[in-house]
């Protein structure tokens, strides 16, 4: 009778109740979450530390997505392609000509520090942040360029400039970690002022030649490293006001960048999305669960559920190959689309 019970149990809690959250046995957000690291591990390259099938900055996210899962799952493969991603690329320094890519490694070797306290992890940040610093300037009143070439100043690389130095603020002492404050601070306040947030609360992709918001995609990367930074420069400040804008950010988004059923969704779907969309929705989801964790709302975990479940019903080849539309059917696979749903599960397991 017993054995009868659990099987019933069991059988009730892998439905899909009205809502379209799932109500699976716990572990579940964790087993797909292990399933879609030993894919994602499978594109990892050793020879050159980085991942087969992805460009630059979205290695950099994939390796974040690995760092996640590791910690949540007690994994040492995080720490492993750690040291291997270090000595192959520390020569140069994680520095292009892209501050937005500068960006995205800084925040992913802040994550492997928190994984590993490896020191070197944290001084290569610290390096890579100094170098984002010198794409400041007062064109347009303030903010950073996207690139070195200084053509354009737009949304992702600002929100990475904050959120690296809040980072950074979090794990050093004394003057220097007033000095990343300010940054932080400094890199708000002109993000803020800048009209790239629209009145919709969702954050357009930059500004036009005239210093105005530009009207260009609201990509989900936009809308979720934002939340991110936030978060941390609340933690550093106490100020309610910056998880108050965080919060307007983040349901403004799960309520309109979604498909009719809730799945989140980019811009540029159902066409496919180059070699860079594929990774925006993942960055999304990171940084939702980040704030979630922080400053927790039903919605946020019943979106991310939902989101996480549809991948993998929906979206999945026979090969646990996950593909860039959310809602399915799979299309193709890559690394950044295979580490752009890890970050949803990983968000998923982590609640």
């Amino acid at each position: 009778m017993i054995t009868l019970c659990r099987a019933v149990v069991l059988a009730l809690v892998g439905l899909v109740f009205a809502s379209g959250v799932a109500t699976a046995k716990p572990d579940r957000y964790d087993h797909w979450a292990r399933t879609s690291g030993t894919v994602l591990a499978s594109w990892y390259n050793p020879q050159t530390g980085l991942y087969n099938t992805t460009n630059w900055w979205n290695a950099a996210n994939a390796f974040n997505a690995e760092i996640d899962l590791s910690r949540q799952q007690r994994l040492d493969i995080g720490a492993r392609h750690a040291a291997i991603t270090y000595e192959r690329n520390i020569e140069g320094g994680f520095f292009n000509s892209y501050y937005d890519d500068e960006g995205w490694w800084a925040l992913a070797w802040i994550n492997a520090y928190d994984l590993t306290k490896d020191n070197r992890y944290l001084t290569v940040a610290r390096s890579v942040f100094g170098d984002m610093t010198t794409g400041w300037d007062e064109v347009c009143g303030g903010g950073i360029w996207w690139s070195k070439e200084r053509t354009y100043k737009n949304a992702i690389p600002n929100e990475l400039f904050i959120s690296v130095a809040a980072r950074l603020a979090a794990r050093t002492k004394g003057t220097a970690s007033k000095e990343y404050l300010d940054w932080a601070r400094k890199g708000w306040k002109w993000f803020a002022a800048s009209g790239m947030i629209n009145s919709a609360g969702l954050v357009n992709d930059g500004l036009d030649d005239s210093c105005k918001n530009n009207g260009r995609p609201t990509w989900t990367y936009n809308q979720g490293v934002i939340l991110g930074a936030l978060t941390d420069l609340a933690a550093l400040t106490r100020d309610p006001e910056l998880l108050q804008t965080a919060h307007r950010i983040a349901n403004a988004a799960i309520t309109t960048i979604v498909y009719p059923n809730g799945i989140l969704r980019e811009p540029c779907e159902p066409a496919i999305c180059g070699a860079d969309g594929p990774q925006f929705k993942g960055v999304f989801m990171r940084n939702l669960g980040y704030l979630n964790k922080f400053s927790p709302r039903p919605r946020y975990a019943d979106f991310i559920r939902l989101n996480a479940t549809s991948i993998w019903e929906h979206n999945r080849n026979s090969a646990n190959q996950l593909g860039l539309v959310w809602t399915g059917p799979f299309d193709s696979a890559d690394a950044a689309r295979q580490s752009s749903a890890q970050d949803a599960l990983n968000a998923a397991a982590a609640l």
